[in-house]
């Protein structure tokens, strides 16, 4: 498959460099201001994808990946479009554009990017009905762990529930917080000195990006389960009922502990609700996950609950969710 890589950030990049392990070529990449594309001669190897490593090696030197304009790389001839730019809310732009722009010549779209699948999750629809192109998007629930592919493969209409713990810097925080006795900033501070935690923590602290996740999931479930899709309740963020870690004491840690539990900030959806808070959990429980590890939970019908843990975020580990949607498409 051709791909058109748009944002070249950690997941952007890490799609380009390991494209051709998954027998995929990259004909045109993207950042926010340039874009370079295939002028679709072959090389020695009789393959038209761009020099991969070029990109990303003048991306991390010149901070750009071309001379060409990024609607180049939209209006390139690829088969399948990534997208991979920052997740925004409320109108999910560009991202959403950018995807609109695909399935309207007829293309697939992968995202990675959250915002349009959590917050214009309907209108996706609509523009896929009415295009020979297809929308995956795997990756943004969870990073490498399969929950997407999990609960469609069970099929939705036989899955009750998700939840699990899908941030791994709030996990991070909660964890040292509990092993270490220590309060929330010292803890806070110290994840930002790692480069765990961002400048601005708001998005993985508030329990907004776990959120979004569990947005994800309830629309997979509310449509998934609808006979009519104009039937299915569509989900964005604003119906989350969502509170973060911010104001969990370091003495109710302690006290957790001294009953053999302890707190993880927990994401559940199902298909009319979506909550994220801290809870209480068995400290020896599968949602105990440790560090910046994430598991989902899948409470289904008939066969019992499934748990799926790995690492929840991160250029190579993202990038082959994305990859693998890919090979779904094929």
């Amino acid at each position: 498959m051709k791909l058109a890589v748009i944002g070249a950030g950690a997941v952007g990049r890490s799609v380009v460099e390991l494209a051709a392990e998954y027998g995929h070529e990259v004909v045109a990449v993207a950042d926010s201001s340039s874009a370079i594309v295939s002028d679709g001669s072959s090389g020695a190897s009789g393959q038209v994808g761009l020099d991969t490593e070029a990109v990303v090696t003048r991306k991390a030197e010149a901070g750009v990946v071309g001379d060409a304009k990024p609607a180049d790389a939209l209006a390139a001839d690829y088969d399948v479009l990534v997208e991979a730019t920052p997740t925004t809310l409320g109108d999910a732009e560009p991202g959403f554009s950018h995807v609109a722009a695909a399935l309207e010549r007829d293309r697939h779209a992968v995202l990675a990017n959250k915002g349009p699948v959590a917050e214009r999750f309907g209108d996706l629809r609509t523009l896929a009905a009415d295009s020979d192109g297809d929308i995956r998007f795997e990756a943004t629930v969870g990073g490498a762990i399969p929950a997407v592919s999990t609960v469609e493969d069970i099929e939705p209409g036989h899955v009750t529930a998700v939840r699990g713990v899908l941030n791994g810097t709030a996990n991070f925080i909660l964890t040292r917080m509990a092993a270490e006795g220590l309060d929330y900033d010292h803890v806070l501070s110290e994840a930002q000195d790692l480069g765990v935690a961002e400048a601005d923590p708001s998005f993985d602290v508030d329990g907004t990006d776990a959120a979004l996740k569990c947005v994800i999931l309830a629309n997979v479930l509310s449509f998934g389960a609808a006979d009519d899709p104009a039937d299915a309740r569509e989900f964005t963020l604003a119906d989350a009922d969502v509170e973060g870690i911010r104001d969990v004491p370091g003495s109710a840690l302690r006290l957790a502990a001294e009953d053999g539990r302890t707190v993880r900030l927990i994401g559940e959806a199902t298909g009319e609700t979506v909550r994220v808070a801290p809870r209480l959990v068995p400290e020896n429980g599968t949602l105990a996950v440790s560090g910046t590890q994430n598991i989902v939970q899948i409470e289904t019908s008939h066969a019992g609950r499934l748990n799926i843990s790995g690492r929840g975020a991160g250029g190579p580990e993202t990038a082959s969710a994305v990859l693998g949607d890919v090979g779904r498409l094929e």
